[in-house]
């Protein structure tokens, strides 16, 4: 995933003649607390963020007195990795941060609302679709047989008793998100699932010496 599949593409454009009150009132208008400040080839020259506004008292003078220039910005292009934006986000404590082209023109933003939903439907993805996603990964392994090693697997790191058919019942009721949370997180999940893959071709492979003797 990239960043441009996170980014919001309608987002508030203040040109550096605007005034600080127009600025101020175009920003309340559609509830955006920082937004970049471009000129007329859509580049960006510099940023603004509500604070800013909030401690001018002259609020006639133009927006450009009182943005950030451009080099003080955090950026982000459009066909870096996603993960670079929750890395920024994090590292530099920004709420939002422009996105550029391969012109240097602005074509988006990317909003810590914009990462959180992202990731909210990603936690919402069926386990069972990631299984399914899994088998097609393991050649010649049947979905029972995923099943079952995966039954085989609970057994040998929890101590509990399962059966393949208990298993796909249990994952067709759960998502990712749970799955992370009942594992005890995303490393111990995919551990878990690198096992059962590991487990299934083992069984299969011996079953294949079994029939040949």
């Amino acid at each position: 995933m990239k960043v441009k599949s996170l980014m919001d593409t309608k987002f508030l454009k203040i040109y550096p003649e605007y005034s600080i009150e127009y600025t101020a009132e175009l920003m309340n208008k559609t509830k955006r607390f920082s937004t970049p400040v471009i000129n007329k080839d859509e580049k960006l020259i510099g940023w603004i963020n509500s604070i800013d506004i909030m401690v001018i008292s002259d609020k006639s003078k133009p927006v450009s007195s009182i943005m950030s220039p451009v080099e003080d910005v955090i950026l982000l292009n459009e066909e870096d990795p996603a993960s670079d934006a929750v890395k920024k986000i994090v590292e530099y404590k920004v709420v939002s941060m422009p996105v550029l082209d391969s012109e240097k023109r602005i074509v988006g933003l990317v909003r810590n609302c914009d990462i959180t939903k992202t990731l909210s439907k990603m936690y919402d993805i069926p386990v069972y679709n990631i299984f399914k996603s899994l088998m097609g990964e393991l050649k010649g392994i049947s979905w029972d047989e995923l099943m079952e090693s995966a039954a085989i697997v609970t057994k040998q790191t929890t101590g509990e008793e399962i059966t393949g058919k208990e298993y796909e019942v249990r994952i067709k009721n759960s998502t990712f998100g749970q799955a992370i949370w009942s594992c005890g997180g995303l490393e111990k999940f995919f551990t878990g699932l690198i096992k059962i893959g590991e487990v299934a071709i083992a069984r299969k492979v011996s079953c294949k010496n079994v029939i040949k003797k």
